[in-house]
């Protein structure tokens, strides 16, 4: 059985995580299997939108039981690179060249609430819950906590990594970490009609650059940061999409990416 799942209906591919049996919880297999289709992805022109899901009841738990029993015996090192290949997915998916949508049904817990933190986008049903439980198990959430300190700021990020507090997710979109609470018996149509009139509305080349400016504008100063954006922006100027836009712009054409 594959544990994570490939499917493409246009320009927008489905990566579905397939452990139900394990409330989807990440062991290194799964871990791996992401982040071989996220790279496989990042120069795909036929795609335009991933979304991120999950059958089953819950997103994802976090680590499975078999995962944290491995982890006592590990020496540093094994612990290390176990960690650096989490670390290396969260990276990937914050800084891919495509728009990357997390829809969550049911829990998100720890590593699993961390995975759909790092995604552009996030829908959730109203029972889904949030969590980063990791000081409950004298566990850190380390990896997360750069990407929610951007996110949601260190105030929010603080009650949520300190508390190990479960959330629900009109809570959770209160706090930022998620854009938008839908229905249940709406949720999958309401997250591919965003996603399809991404891939018709928006230009790719500017999407990319402009999760680019974001992902390297946060770290500066003043001066520094107006200057990046005016080099970006110089930059983005020459790109074929930017003609093709502003052409069409002129003489009032609907453009359809």
């Amino acid at each position: 059985m594959e544990i994570v799942l490939k499917t493409q209906v246009g320009k927008v591919v489905t990566l579905t995580l397939n452990r139900a049996e394990k409330r989807n919880a990440l062991s290194v297999a799964m871990v791996n299997k992401l982040k071989d289709y996220f790279r496989a992805l990042q120069d795909d022109d036929s795609v335009r939108v991933i979304m991120l899901q999950a059958n089953g009841e819950a997103f994802c738990a976090g680590a499975d039981l078999e995962y944290l029993q491995q982890l006592q015996n590990n020496t540093y090192e094994e612990n290390l690179a176990d960690s650096q290949n989490l670390a290396e997915l969260f990276q990937l998916i914050y800084t891919h060249t495509k728009l990357i949508i997390s829809m969550v049904e049911g829990a998100a817990l720890a590593g699993g609430c961390g995975l759909a933190s790092v995604c552009d986008l996030s829908y959730a049903t109203p029972t889904s819950k949030f969590g980063y439980t990791e000081v409950k198990i004298g566990f850190i959430p380390a990896i997360v906590s750069f990407f929610l300190l951007r996110k949601i700021g260190e105030a929010h990020t603080k009650a949520l990594l300190l508390t190990g507090k479960i959330i629900d997710a009109q809570t959770a979109a209160n706090m930022g970490l998620i854009n938008e609470v839908v229905a249940a018996d709406a949720i999958k149509a309401h997250v591919t009609n965003i996603a399809e009139k991404l891939c018709v509305e928006t230009s790719p080349a500017s999407i990319a650059l402009t999760k680019n400016l974001i992902n390297e504008i946060q770290p500066l100063g003043l001066d520094a940061a107006m200057l990046l954006a005016s080099q970006k922006n110089a930059g983005a100027r020459a790109t074929n999409d930017c003609k093709r836009g502003i052409a069409a712009f002129l003489n009032k054409e609907k453009l359809t990416w």
